[in-house]
């Protein structure tokens, strides 16, 4: 099996809404997948599908090789992890305690819970009781929960959207970490650094349709506008062309030690995503 996930002519509508049209996609064993968009634009709905929550109106979806009815039996759902904004952890018990009962249910040794809450930065707060935490460290517990089992493939719907820039960079250290370890990963956010710094592909969503897909460094090559800008050591600021044509001017400033810095003029994701769906990510 060489993909996680396939995708084809997949449709679903919500009392003639349309929230997904003809989308198509797969992800590759082993793959970090970023699925790009706005609020409302379908990425929740993909994932209930995906998981076996939601039945799709119409179209193909196989996940493990099989069709996602299956994700329903305790042997699928014990293959994969999910993390939603639905928490369902128990506030009167304590992180470590939380962690326990999930342990048990899918047969992981404890030893597991130390391993997860130092991915999650939350080691020194496993006493604490949930109805304590604030609504990003319960994000992170979920978080823990969700990959304790360590997981085949792993949906993380807007995985840092409640945590401050130190836990989110801790977050994606863990979750590298994880994906090297062997598990595909199936990422839904709106934040474009987060795809960029994360993802291995992305597909930008928008109106329920893949407007784009491909590499997040193909993706900004294909609008580049094969310019640089050099500031010079006077502040002065020149876009030369790429390539050939600029090279000679280039070197010259360089030769006589005027170049401050030099950056290419390639376009951000956000830019990008905003030019092919007339969209901003909110």
């Amino acid at each position: 099996m060489s993909n996680m996930i396939e995708v084809n002519g997949l449709v679903k509508i919500f009392s003639n809404d349309k929230v997904l049209n003809d989308v198509n996609f797969e992800v590759g064993k082993g793959e970090i997948f970023g699925f790009l968009g706005p609020s409302g634009a379908g990425k929740t709905t993909t994932i209930k599908i995906l998981t076996g929550q939601l039945q799709p109106t119409n179209g193909e979806v196989t996940v493990f090789g099989e069709s996602y009815q299956k994700l329903k039996q305790p042997a699928y759902q014990k293959r994969f992890g999910v993390l939603t904004d639905n928490s369902g952890l128990y506030d009167r018990l304590s992180i470590y305690d939380n962690l326990k009962l999930y342990c048990t249910l899918y047969d992981v040794p404890f030893k597991r819970i130390e391993e997860v809450l130092d991915i999650v930065n939350l080691r020194d707060a496993k006493p604490k009781k949930v109805s304590e935490l604030s609504k990003g460290m319960k994000q992170l517990v979920i978080l823990a929960r969700t990959i304790l089992h360590e997981p085949e493939l792993l949906f993380l719907d807007e995985p840092t959207s409640a945590l401050d820039p130190a836990n989110t960079l801790h977050i994606y250290e863990g979750l590298r970490a994880l994906n090297e370890r062997g598990t595909t990963i199936f990422l839904t956010t709106h934040d474009m650094y987060e795809a960029e710094t994360l993802c291995d592909r992305i597909a930008f969503l928008s109106k329920g349709e893949i407007q784009l897909l491909d590499t997040p460094q193909k993706i900004k090559r294909k609008f580049s506008k094969n310019t640089l800008t050099v500031t010079l050591k006077n502040d002065e600021t020149i876009v030369l062309p790429a390539g050939i044509e600029g090279a000679d001017e280039l070197h010259q400033l360089m030769k006589s030690n005027q170049v401050a810095t030099i950056h290419s003029d390639e376009p951000n994701l956000a830019a990008i995503f905003r030019d092919v769906t007339g969209r901003k990510l909110i």
